[in-house]
């Protein structure tokens, strides 16, 4: 049974907060990164947009949830987030790099850190034969797109 105060602090999405024009925006770069994903061949990451929330103790920024899910040999483009970018693995297995930083493969329960300057080179799934997924937890300027693709 929930206290008054958890029933206040709960977060309640509904199916409408999920079209404002920000969200859309994000979706469709989102969109058109999994479409340059499939000319090139490989299987494409699933991004489920779960919450993006203003962060009022922290003025002019907002914090964006995303679960993604990597297909057996998905691979993205590279990227950046503009954001502080939080990766926790579910399930299956990862492997990330950063410009400058070696290859890491990350398992469940395991974490990796995205600066807001830094360009991700690698994030693909590790596995050719099973799924990944994980969540994603962006702090980033209020409206900004979750991804910008950049040249390697």
């Amino acid at each position: 049974m929930k206290t008054k105060t958890e029933s206040q602090n709960a977060i309640t999405l509904s199916p409408r907060a999920c079209w404002k024009p920000a969200t859309l925006l994000k979706l469709v770069l989102l969109l058109s990164c999994a479409v340059a994903s499939a000319s090139a061949g490989a299987p494409t990451a699933q991004v489920q947009p779960l919450l993006t929330k203003p962060l009022p103790n922290i003025p002019g920024k907002e914090a964006t949830m995303l679960l993604v899910t990597y297909p057996p040999g998905s691979k993205d483009h590279a990227h950046r987030h503009n954001a502080n970018a939080f990766v926790y693995v579910l399930e299956g297995s990862i492997v990330m790099q950063m410009k400058g930083e070696p290859k890491v493969t990350l398992h469940p329960g395991q974490t990796f850190y995205e600066g807001p300057k830094g360009v991700h080179l690698v994030g693909e799934n590790a596995s050719k034969t099973r799924p990944a997924k994980f969540v994603v937890l962006l702090v980033k300027d209020k409206g900004a797109p979750v991804l910008v693709p950049v040249a390697k």
